[in-house]
């Protein structure tokens, strides 16, 4: 559990997460300006706000190309969908998963 405004550990990705990755992946794809053969969400962090940050590192491509990904999730009574707040590139497998600003 992570507390009010700190992230959390890095933590194996589930399958809640790889769905959030699913709903911003035509936003990711449009932004980056290419279209990804694998993507797979491999492990995450979350930060409670108003909502809930998710920063989750997803394998992009079949080599060991991998994005860092922050997906805004608001709370549930507000009916919105989850959102990409900004991506990075450059990443492997073996980049630390770290805590980075939107856009």
């Amino acid at each position: 559990m992570s507390m009010c405004g700190g992230a959390s550990e890095v933590k194996s990705a589930t399958e809640e997460v790889q769905e959030l990755c699913n709903k911003v992946r035509e936003a990711l794809q449009t932004q980056a300006g290419r279209t990804f053969g694998a993507y797979k969400a491999i492990s995450f962090r979350s930060q409670v706000v108003a909502g809930t940050n998710y920063f989750v590192k997803v394998q992009v491509d079949e080599n060991d190309e991998h994005f860092h990904l922050r997906i805004f999730a608001p709370l549930p009574h507000t009916n919105s969908p989850p959102s990409l707040a900004g991506y990075r590139t450059g990443h492997t497998a073996a980049s630390d998963l770290e805590y980075f600003d939107a856009k």
